[in-house]
């Protein structure tokens, strides 16, 4: 997986812009496919919301908590991730929590020990990813597509050239790279419009090895601040090191997102945890305590089709867990769906995708797997 900091070739035949699950799978799609792409991300780790982060000793996933077949992708990838080595079970009982009364609920969750980022770096496997490299401006330039980058913390680097681009970052992230071509994308740029994001924050409280948690996880279903907690030490990780993720409603995260003082805001949010579930007090006192500001948490209106797409000016296709669904379900459809609408265009073909294949998803898993 090579990163480039410096020196850029010209051109490309694909550029995709984000490297969550949809981007990782349509620039694997493509790759296969024997175009020539390159994959921009702008901060260094993979998987978007596949984020973990790194404690003393030990690890916390603090975006998605962990992984569950949600429909036929799903079902096909979690079994090879296994397979890999990269998954293991972790809960098949959680505490739902409704209207103040708990009761269980049987669910078939898989978490990784060295984290969920583990996946997407499975994913990412011979792409040619230039990570670290923020997409300021993109354009035409004669027949091609001219992208102006930015490396964090350096000078901006010369423009890449790609034949077409798939922006597979977030609805509002997409909108403003595009909104300058609006007058020559409409309908591309209305149909972003309507999706709409919601926030969260992600508390994560590291624990000296001597104390004893709750329960490994908790789901608030109707809590006005809290969706859910989970304890991360649960999930095999040595040296086991108390650790527990608490992760915020979208109103309590709108109500605190541009605050100042995010120390206040996870300190109240593990406060109403700990209150919620009646738990020993001195849980509001970790050893550390860290919080995650997700400014597109959840996708509280998803786009109805997997992807948008235009030919004119220049191919160009939107994709992501915003089109067709709002899970990571929907992140793997997309990525497919826009790979195929990629090569659909390039190829000049008047034949759309149907319908994703799952036949072709575990052809692209068994490529990944292959030494």
């Amino acid at each position: 997986m090579p990163e480039h900091e410096a020196q850029y070739e010209a051109q490309v035949d694909v550029a995709v812009v984000g490297a969550g699950l949809a981007g990782l799978v349509c620039a694997q799609r493509l790759r296969q496919a024997g175009l020539r792409v390159i994959l921009l991300e702008k901060s260094r780790g993979l998987g978007g919301r596949l984020a973990t982060r790194r404690l003393a000793g030990t690890c916390a996933d603090h975006g998605v908590r962990c992984l569950e077949v949600q429909g036929a992708l799903t079902a096909l990838l979690i079994p090879k991730l296994v397979e890999q080595n990269l998954l293991q079970p972790w809960l098949t009982q959680l505490t739902v929590v409704e209207a103040g009364q708990a009761r269980s609920a049987h669910r078939a969750c898989h978490s990784a020990i060295n984290g969920l980022t583990a996946v997407a770096k499975w994913l990412a496997a011979d792409l040619e990813i230039w990570s670290g490299q923020r997409l300021q401006q993109i354009a035409q330039a004669g027949t091609r597509w001219q992208l102006t980058l930015e490396a964090q913390n350096s000078a901006a680097q010369p423009p890449l050239l790609a034949s077409a681009v798939v922006m597979a970052i977030p609805a509002p992230q997409a909108l403003t790279l595009l909104e300058p071509l609006a007058a020559q994308l409409p309908d591309l740029i209305q149909a972003i419009q309507e999706v709409e994001f919601a926030p969260c924050l992600t508390v994560i409280a590291s624990y000296t090895a001597s104390a004893e948690l709750p329960p490994p996880a908790v789901q608030f279903l109707d809590d006005a601040n809290l969706a859910w907690i989970s304890l991360e030490s649960s999930k095999g990780r040595d040296p086991q090191i108390p650790t527990l993720i608490v992760q915020s409603s979208s109103a309590f995260a709108v109500q605190h997102l541009e605050s100042n003082d995010l120390k206040s805001a996870d300190g109240l949010l593990l406060h109403q945890a700990v209150a919620a579930l009646n738990l020993p007090r001195w849980l509001e006192q970790p050893a550390e305590l860290q919080v995650h500001r997700w400014r597109y948490g959840f996708v509280s209106q998803p786009l109805a089709a997997q992807y948008l797409s235009q030919s004119k000016p220049l191919p160009l296709v939107c994709a992501g867990d915003w089109c067709g669904g709002s899970n990571i379900e929907a992140a793997l459809a997309s990525g497919l769906a826009a790979a195929a609408e990629t090569i659909r265009l390039l190829e000049r073909s008047a034949e759309p995708l149907l319908e994703v294949s799952s036949a072709e998803f575990s052809s692209l898993l068994e490529q990944i797997a292959q030494p």
